[in-house]
């Protein structure tokens, strides 16, 4: 089973290209005409269609303490960093993402720069 990411609108949309091999049907929430989105409305989609979701905003950490966990949230906590830096972050944990999103304990992948 792939994981499938879902990009909050504070990363670039043209990373679903760049990790498409590592994360296939993944999506920017820009696709889905959800820009203006509420959190609570990303999250019910992620969890509603499978999706994890990928973000710089603590928000979502809030909310995965609050409501539990599916989805699973990845917190990027590399500060303004350019799209070659999130694509490296998460091409380098891939392993460990898949790992604990199938292991299904924790709901809050952290990854500091």
């Amino acid at each position: 089973m792939c994981v499938k990411l879902l990009l909050d609108q504070n990363l670039s949309y043209r990373l679903i290209a760049k990790l498409e091999d590592l994360y296939p049907n993944s999506l920017h929430i820009a696709a889905l005409n959800m820009d203006s989105a509420s959190d609570k409305e990303v999250w019910s989609y992620a969890k509603e269609n499978g999706f994890t979701i990928v973000t710089k905003d603590s928000d979502f950490n809030e909310m995965a303490t609050l409501y539990g966990f599916p989805p699973h949230i990845i917190w990027l906590r590399l500060g303004n960093s350019k799209i070659e830096a999130v694509q490296n972050a998460l091409t380098k944990h891939h392993d460990t993402i898949h790992q604990i999103i199938h292991e299904n304990e924790t709901g809050i992948i952290e990854i500091k720069g």
